[in-house]
């Protein structure tokens, strides 16, 4: 029987990268963007610094990676035709209520992803922008692929609807967890505010198709 490798320069590599993005995450959430620095991170990871430039060449370059590890909209090219492809059937309709709802239940449980949202508004940097130029490759295969022929002509758009719903869903998740925020008396925070929230989303796009 083989015996696991459970050490060695590629497996202890792994472990200190996670380690870092893991550093980052969590001065993230206590102090913000504002709070990254190399001394920080290598500080926070009880690492040498020096590791930060061997494995990621520069903070931007971890920042970068950070970025595409814990965003959930990131697929790969694979996975994007695939999805166009199983969306055809009903014009995306389910995939973009889908969508919606997963945006909805993962902001509202991460609070890192709530902090990658909020730095992206905030502040602006090549790490954020690639990150939203991957977010939005998806969606323009959709609408481009499946939804554009469907709309032309019609006096409804699915992308502005989307774009608002998109937006709601931000600032209703993170004024919440932030300021304590309620939003038309709605607290996302609950369950049951979650759950209209989300029937809502459906009506609108049933709207939208019909």
């Amino acid at each position: 029987m083989t015996r696991k490798i459970t050490s060695g320069p590629i497996r202890n590599k792994e472990r200190t990268k996670k380690k870092l993005l893991a550093a980052v995450g969590a001065i993230l959430i206590k102090e913000g963007f504002t709070g990254l620095n190399i001394s920080k991170v290598a500080t926070k990871a009880n690492l040498d610094r020096r590791l930060i430039y061997d494995y990621f060449g520069n903070l931007e370059g971890l920042v970068k990676e950070y970025l595409n590890s814990r965003d959930y909209y990131i697929v790969n090219i694979d996975q994007t035709k695939k999805i166009v492809e199983k969306s055809k059937s009903d014009l995306g309709k389910e995939m973009v209520c889908n969508l919606l709802e997963n945006q909805l239940d993962s902001l509202v449980a991460n609070e890192e992803l709530r902090k990658i949202i909020s730095w992206g508004v905030c502040e602006s940097s090549k790490s954020l922008e690639e990150l939203n130029e991957k977010r939005e490759f998806l969606g323009e295969q959709f609408f481009s692929e499946i939804t554009d022929e469907y709309f032309k002509g019609k006096d409804k758009n699915i992308r502005p609807v989307v774009g608002l719903l998109i937006g709601g869903i931000y600032y209703m998740t993170l004024i919440a967890h932030t300021n304590n925020g309620l939003m038309c008396g709605l607290d996302i925070r609950k369950k049951e505010a979650q759950e209209e929230i989300k029937k809502t989303l459906k009506q609108i796009i049933e709207w939208t198709y019909s």
